[in-house]
């Protein structure tokens, strides 16, 4: 099969979806691998390290036009969707739930879309774990950063200092996001809180950090209650395939502190605040009400070689099954590989985005699809 890695085209999107060691992986397996000019260059893989293992090099309409299957991180592009053609297969993070207009696209062109954010195994998001625990570490790092008073914070220190209280960090969402933002806030000696919906996760925290991360079930009365002491709030909110929860409507802002952070993780699935806009890592905040927001949907962009390497360990295994037993046969074959199909054939087969955007492309019933001999 021949395998397409275009340049990512996302802004700021500084990773690439296959490292020169995986791509030789799959060539050695008897698959092609073509890289579009430069792909790496951002993380580190220049061009002649993959040529060196048998990549080949090509622009980006070559590779659209002949490849069977493209790789990428991020979503395509409208210049890249237009290349698309029927039957063609996409494999990356999608966040359908919250664009409904990459949707359409992707039903209009009948492209095999398999979305890297919903792919399940025993339970468990192999291939978003590692870059939610990148994006849960980094952010309190960045809520801390945002807390200094020249950037419009609270001017409050989050490690504290003897006779000074920390910064108190508020995290709602007790996933992965959740348990490694509050790993990194309570090894700065911030006051952290989790809050969330389920007992038995705050459970494992409470176990885990042997009580020294407050936990409290998330409830609208305790919620204002929390949210008008802290600092830093991360929206660590995970639905995989649906559009997230907004769990603060723009009337809570008027009780926090002036000069507090929100740091919503979850902007990239619509976010779990009323005022989330998604940013970039360019221009990353905004304020509302006097509260500062970041909302960056490619947060793990911001250390690319170290997302790149980490991403396409978690990837390959399923990249490699999808070449070696073809597109329909994978999808007939492997329960995980089916969980990640989000379209095919112009219909919506998973039933999360179902649950989020159905009624608006029309119902369908992924028992009935239909897979090609």
């Amino acid at each position: 099969m021949i395998i397409g890695v275009p340049r990512e085209t996302k802004k700021d999107e500084y990773r690439v979806a296959l490292t020169p060691d995986a791509a030789q992986q799959l060539i050695r397996a008897g698959h092609s691998v073509w890289l579009e000019h430069g792909a790496g260059d951002f993380c580190g893989f220049e061009d002649s390290e993959y040529d060196l293992v048998g990549v080949e090099l090509f622009d980006k309409k070559r590779i659209f036009d002949e490849a069977e299957f493209i790789v990428k991180v991020k979503e395509p592009s409208d210049e890249e969707l237009d290349m698309m053609m029927p039957g063609q297969a996409f494999f990356s993070f999608l966040h359908l739930a919250a664009n409904a207009n990459l949707l359409k696209s992707l039903l209009d062109s009948k492209v095999t879309a398999f979305a890297y954010e919903t792919l399940e195994k025993d339970g468990t998001l192999p291939i978003l774990r590692p870059m939610s625990e990148i994006a849960g570490k980094m952010a309190p790092l960045i809520g801390a950063f945002y807390l200094q008073k020249h950037f419009g914070g609270t001017g409050v220190l989050p490690t504290g200092v003897a006779g000074a209280r920390p910064a108190k960090m508020l995290i709602l969402g007790a996933g992965t996001v959740g348990i490694n933002a509050a790993v990194i806030g309570n090894s700065l000696g911030m006051d952290t809180v989790v809050m969330n919906h389920s007992v038995e996760s705050l459970v494992d925290i409470d176990k885990m950090f042997n009580g020294r991360v407050r936990t409290i079930v998330l409830s609208d009365r305790d919620l204002y209650n929390e949210i008008r002491s802290a600092d830093i709030i991360v929206g660590a909110v995970s639905s995989p395939g649906r559009k997230t929860d907004m769990l603060v409507k723009r009337i809570m802002l008027r009780t926090l502190k002036s000069g507090a952070v929100i740091v919503d993780v979850s902007a990239d699935q619509g976010g779990c605040f009323e005022t989330t806009i998604p940013t970039t890592h360019s221009n990353p905040v905004y304020e509302v009400d006097g509260i500062t927001h970041y909302a960056v949907t490619n947060m793990p962009s911001a250390y690319p070689l170290t997302s790149t390497v980490t991403l396409t360990n978690a990837t390959f295994p399923y990249i490699k099954e999808i070449a070696d037993l073809g597109i329909d046969a994978a999808i007939k074959t492997s329960s995980e590989i089916r969980s990640s199909l989000n379209t095919y054939g112009g219909k919506i087969v998973h039933k999360g985005l179902m649950e989020s955007l159905g009624s608006a492309f029309g119902q369908y019933d992924p028992s009935k699809m239909r897979i090609k001999e």
